[in-house]
Formats: C-alpha cells, sequence, structure tokens
C-alpha cells in the first residue's frame, strides 16, 4: 500500500515541477535543449505514475476490495534488508507480492498453503493477505 502512495506523490509532484519549469522557461525564453529534456523526462515520469495509480483511486479511496483466495504457493526473497514474498495462486494464475512477510516453517513449490489476499477491485495493488495450512485451515500467518 504504501508503493501505491508513493507513486502518486511522484506522479502529483512530477507534474507539478514540470508544469513550474514549463512556466520558468517561457518567461526566461531559456529553451535549451538539456532544459527541453529534463522537463519532458519529468512529464513522462508523472504521466506514466499517474496512468499507473489514478485507476485504481477510486477503490482504494472507497475501500472497494476484492478477496482473491485458493491454494498458493509462496516463494520468500530475503536478499535485502526485508523479505519479500511472492504468491502464486494456482487456482487463478494470479502473482502477488508483499514485503516485510513474517519467516514461515517451509516455503516453496513444494509446499503449498491456502491464502486469502486482498486486492483493489482492478487486481493492481496489494492490501493485505492470510496464510492458512492447506490441510486444517489453520491460521498461519497475516499481514498488511
Amino acid at each position: 500500500m504504501l508503493m501505491y502512495y508513493v507513486l502518486l506523490m511522484v506522479g502529483f509532484l512530477s507534474l507539478i515541477v514540470t508544469i513550474i519549469r514549463f512556466i520558468a522557461m517561457h518567461r526566461n525564453k531559456g529553451y535549451t535543449l538539456l532544459n527541453v529534456g529534463k522537463t519532458l523526462i519529468a512529464l513522462v515520469i508523472g504521466v506514466f505514475c499517474l496512468v499507473m495509480t489514478l485507476p485504481s483511486l477510486k477503490y482504494i479511496v472507497l475501500k472497494e476490495y476484492d478477496t482473491v483466495s485458493g491454494k498458493c504457493v509462496i516463494d520468500i526473497d530475503s536478499a535485502g534488508r526485508s523479505s519479500e514474498a511472492d504468491f502464486a495462486m494456482t487456482d487463478t494464475d494470479e502473482d502477488f507480492i508483499f514485503r516485510n512477510i513474517s519467516n514461515l516453517d517451509a516455503y516453496g513449490k513444494s509446499i503449498p498453503y491456502y491464502c486469502q489476499v486482498t486486492v483493489t477491485k482492478d487486481h493492481q495493488f496489494e492490501i493485505s493477505y492470510k496464510i492458512y495450512d492447506a490441510k486444517t485451515r489453520k491460521l498461519v500467518s497475516s499481514g498488511k
């Protein structure tokens, strides 16, 4: 969820900076290739971030979430400072990524779990997860 807000803010800030730079270039008549290039790059970055985040804004503000549940395979990568888990839902062929997941006793392709993943209605951004034992349906881990 943090990544969504970071992308949204980067998009808005890039557009604001772009507008200010275009106004400053117009007033100073400073249309150098470097200034125009930097401004166009900021514009492209801002528009790209907003195109990725704005369609999901309605779902996040109104808290319209969808729950994807079923058997899943979890692959945890702990190479950096925090661990990152890839949830591969075998029933729906969807993949979801969560950061800072608690350590599981066993994971990998040979260890199936039953997962409930809460996502936005358009399935673009992950909200929370619950991991259950595949046989007993006992809650193993949960998080946001």
